[in-house]
């Protein structure tokens, strides 16, 4: 197997996707954010000192899908046609998982957006209850699902959990 953002020469580029065929892709990422008791009461609550904690991480995680190919430099710029950032509160944890989906029409699949936009508001829950808990973690952080495209489907394996 060769690595695609490589040339011949071992030289880092951008991968040349103008003969691909344009699908529809689909992308859903997952990640879990751990914190104590107290804190999830918080975000339960809506109390946060800073307000909605995970209103501003759902739209910050759309805004990292958005914007991926700002922030991972070989990623094509591309036009997302939805992404979505949806959020389980787990007291067993306890903490909240943090799932995305990103999908597109076109010639190269949005698995690095979904994965963007599922940290990205994994580190916006951190950021917005800091104050309280330094001590989360961000964990679990992986791609679940994609679809489109010359590859096909793929299904994490559900024993493979964080």
């Amino acid at each position: 197997m060769t690595l695609t953002h490589f040339d011949a020469d071992g030289q880092a580029h951008i991968v040349d996707v103008t003969a691909k065929v344009e699908t529809t892709r689909l992308a859903v990422a997952e990640a879990q954010v751990l914190m104590a008791p107290e804190t999830l009461a918080l975000v339960v609550a809506g109390s946060a000192r800073k307000g909605d904690v995970l209103g501003v991480a759902r739209i910050a995680g759309i805004m990292a899908a958005k914007r991926t190919a700002d922030l991972i430099p070989l990623c094509h710029p591309l036009a997302l046609t939805r992404a979505t950032v949806d959020f389980e509160i787990d007291h067993h944890l306890p903490g909240v998982h943090v799932r995305a989906a990103v999908q597109t029409n076109g010639p190269t699949g949005v698995e690095m957006e979904a994965l963007a936009a599922a940290s990205v508001a994994c580190l916006t829950i951190y950021d917005m209850l800091k104050a309280i808990e330094k001590g989360m973690v961000v964990t679990g952080l992986r791609l679940a699902l994609k679809d489109g495209g010359k590859s096909g489907r793929y299904v994490a394996d559900e024993r493979r959990t964080s």
